[in-house]
């Protein structure tokens, strides 16, 4: 039983990994951007916000008038395919920022942005390779950027690594047009509440809280919602297969308790001792399961599978097999409530 519940353990443990790691993967450049809202161009759907929206400054400037606004900047968003000095390809979410606004990213090797062909990257980038002062250009454009500095964390969208550059050479890059945007990125006051609905009827947008606009990362609702599916069926599954190693459990030990209920021990006993030994037995195999999860979670970590272990997505799937693991047990140890004292004393003979 208890190595049956450590492989379920390792199993969950696996998925959370690889369910942090696609998200991670995906939508890591928003989530480490201090932006409360994204203001798109209105009617966008949302499954491609940031590759269908266009906005410019007027639309910049009616959010920056609404109430609990601390500021409002205008974002550049857009994928490409470069190769660096080398002639290495790669792929890029290039995030057009203006030097010096609050989207400004501060690196933690090289300097800030300033010059127009300068390139702040993802530290997987660095990883890959790239190093401070490469070049980098652009296909088919033949733009060349310069790399002057790096995060100190991984930032993907879509799964390509972001590069951030000033907003009026992603224009250049983009379309050519003065003043377009993707969106309006909006940070609202400390403690202030921001009325979406009255801001995108000023400003003719359609707006997105942070954690909303994670849907318009390219397969991010897909991916998600797959391991979601995959996690709840497990769960589901493990809750089936204890309850069914318990009701094996309780029936081999018919007899005995049947004998411990003829000599007056109450069926509220017989419940407590059973759920206290099946929670022994699960906390102890969900702490082996778990151990081997994180060792087998550490070799995968850093490969090409997008795999993290975040230590609350870990505890809250080793929460809930315990907690289905007892609700398993518990149905199956109700057949104690129904043992028939009798059957000690030889009545079933």
């Amino acid at each position: 039983m208890g190595a049956v519940v450590a492989l379920i353990a390792v199993l969950m443990v696996l998925l959370s990994g690889m369910s942090s790691g696609l998200v991670n993967d995906g939508v890591s450049g928003l989530r480490r951007m201090p932006v409360t809202a994204f203001g798109f161009a209105e009617g966008t759907r949302v499954d491609g916000a940031f590759s269908r929206s266009v906005v410019d400054t007027r639309q910049v400037e009616a959010w920056r008038g609404q109430p609990g606004v601390e500021a409002a900047e205008p974002f550049g968003n857009m994928l490409v395919n470069a190769h660096s000095g080398a002639g290495a390809p790669i792929d890029l979410a290039l995030f057009g920022v203006r030097p010096g606004s609050f989207l400004d990213p501060t690196p933690a090797s090289g300097s800030r942005l300033g010059s127009a062909d300068g390139l702040v990257v993802s530290s997987t980038l660095l990883d890959a390779g790239l190093r401070l002062g490469d070049t980098v250009t652009v296909d088919r454009l033949g733009v060349k950027l310069t790399v002057i500095g790096a995060t100190a964390d991984q930032r993907t969208f879509g799964h390509v690594d972001v590069a951030y550059l000033p907003l009026d050479t992603w224009r250049r890059i983009h379309t050519g047009a003065d003043g377009e945007a993707t969106a309006v990125a909006i940070l609202a006051r400390n403690g202030a509440t921001l009325d979406l609905a009255a801001g995108d009827a000023a400003a003719r947008t359609t707006s997105l809280t942070l954690a909303d606009a994670y849907a318009t990362s390219p397969g991010y609702t897909a991916e998600t919602s797959t391991l979601t599916l995959i996690q709840v069926f497990l769960y589901a599954i493990s809750a089936l297969v204890v309850g069914a190693f318990f009701t094996v459990w309780t029936i081999h030990r018919q007899h005995e308790l049947a004998v411990l209920r003829a000599i007056g021990a109450s069926r509220v006993y017989l419940l407590r001792d059973g759920l206290a030994q099946a929670l022994l037995i699960l906390l102890a195999a969900c702490a082996a399961g778990v151990l081997a999860g994180l060792g087998l979670g550490a070799l995968v970590a850093g490969g090409d599978v997008p795999f993290t272990l975040e230590p609350p997505a870990v505890l809250t799937a080793a929460g809930l097999l315990i907690a289905l693991g007892l609700l398993g047990a518990a149905t199956a140890i109700v057949r104690i409530a129904t043992v028939n004292p009798l059957a000690a004393l030889g009545a079933q003979r």
